[in-house]
C-alpha cells in the first residue's frame, strides 16, 4: 500500500467518524467535504502508474505502460459534483440557522411548526 492509498483511507475514516460523532450541521458539512477528499485521493491513487505515460501524447509504438484515464476523469467529475453539493448543503444549512437559530441537530429535533 503507497503512501497515497493510506493517506487515502485515513481521510475517508475521518470523515465517516465526524459524520457519525457530530450533532452540528457545519461540522458534519466539513466532515462531508473530508470524507470527498479522501475518496477522490484514492481515485486518483488507484489509477496511478509509475512511469506510465498519457496514450494522446505519445505515439501507439512507444507506449508501454499507458496511464488509465477513466479515474483522472471520474475525480474531476466527482470535484464538480462535490461543490454543487458543498454549496446546496450550505445554503440549506443557512436556512436552518435562520428558522432555529442553531446549527445543532440534537436540539432541533423535537421542533415542529
Amino acid at each position: 500500500m503507497n503512501l497515497y492509498t493510506f493517506t487515502s483511507l485515513l481521510l475517508i475514516a475521518i470523515g465517516v467518524y465526524g459524520l457519525l460523532s457530530q450533532r452540528h450541521l457545519f461540522k458534519m458539512l466539513v466532515s462531508l467535504s473530508v470524507l470527498e477528499l479522501g475518496v477522490n485521493i484514492l481515485l486518483v491513487s488507484i489509477g496511478y502508474s509509475k512511469d506510465g505515460v498519457a496514450p494522446i501524447l505519445t505515439p501507439p509504438e512507444q507506449i508501454i505502460n499507458p496511464v488509465d484515464p477513466l479515474p483522472q476523469a471520474l475525480v474531476l467529475t466527482a470535484i464538480v459534483i462535490g461543490v454543487g453539493t458543498t454549496a446546496l448543503m450550505s445554503a440549506i444549512i443557512v436556512k436552518i440557522y435562520k428558522r432555529t437559530g442553531t446549527l445543532d441537530l440534537s436540539s432541533n429535533r423535537g421542533e415542529d411548526e
